[in-house]
């Protein structure tokens, strides 16, 4: 799985290189947001998907497990450069309140200064 890592304004950035958010690399996902948590204390965590265009079950599984081991450590995970099938996804599984989408990077960045 292809992904880059970044520090913006004490955010960290999770850039997915991928087209596809699936079974194939969902677990890697899960691997390298617990590795984040864990070893570096990443609180606060954007994952931009901007060349992702398809998530199936395990990919949004990815995603709210990378939410809970955020939570742990009192932070939050927030989501950018939805797709529109990737939005419809999160509304039809009714997870647009866990798992906040915006469309630009610099207002996802400012949503985490309420945090």
């Amino acid at each position: 799985m292809k992904l880059r890592e970044e520090n913006v304004r004490g955010v960290t950035v999770v850039r997915v290189e991928e087209t596809r958010l699936d079974s194939a690399i969902s677990s890697e996902l899960k691997a390298e947001l617990l590795r984040l948590v864990e070893n570096d204390g990443a609180v606060n965590v954007l994952i931009d998907l901007k060349q992702v265009e398809y998530v199936d079950s395990s990919g949004l599984g990815s995603l709210l497990f990378g939410h809970r081991q955020v939570k742990t450590n009192a932070g939050k995970l927030k989501l950018m450069h939805l797709a529109p099938k990737v939005r419809t996804l999160l509304r039809i599984a009714n997870l647009e309140n866990i798992l906040e989408g915006y469309d630009s990077e610099e207002e996802a960045v400012e949503s985490f200064n309420g945090v």
